[in-house]
């Protein structure tokens, strides 16, 4: 679901009442594991993770006007919430880390696309696999990141 919400605490007030506790305990990890530098807003309708203008002044380039340069998106969707981390995209092994530790972290099998992790069972979300994952890479390192691909 992208919203037409301006801010966190609207998005939340939208969304289907079961999956505000589950949205918001994510939005709490999410929160308390970011290295410093991610600023947090709404970003292409859902709840984002970003890196802002000062660090990162080029910004996203696939935007059509400025944007800032995306990390990690939460939404709900119609049939899931969903977990979009560009890390996981951008760099095979946290993507391999990510495939191998999950199972460790849930009886249920793993729903992933190639940045989005879609979680069905929204009571048996594994937040502290999130809380790993959320401290992996600093808006610096991510910058990297972003640049390196940018330049294949």
């Amino acid at each position: 679901m992208t919203s037409k919400t301006e801010t966190i605490d609207q998005y939340l007030n939208e969304i289907p009442e079961e999956r505000k506790k589950p949205i918001s305990a994510i939005l709490k990890v999410l929160r308390n594991n970011l290295p410093k530098g991610f600023e947090e807003g709404i970003l292409y309708g859902m709840i984002g993770f970003y890196v802002p203008k000062e660090l990162y002044p080029p910004g996203y380039h696939a935007s059509k006007e400025w944007s800032p340069l995306p990390f990690i998106n939460l939404a709900s969707q119609k049939n899931f919430i969903a977990l979009y981390h560009s890390g996981i995209y951008a760099i095979p092994e946290l993507h391999d880390w990510w495939v191998q530790e999950y199972p460790k972290h849930s009886k249920y099998k793993l729903d992933m696309g190639k940045s989005c992790v879609r979680f069905k069972k929204i009571d048996h979300i594994p937040l502290e696999l999130i809380a790993e994952l959320a401290q992996k890479i600093t808006p610096e390192e991510w910058i990297k990141v972003y640049e390196d691909n940018l330049k294949r």
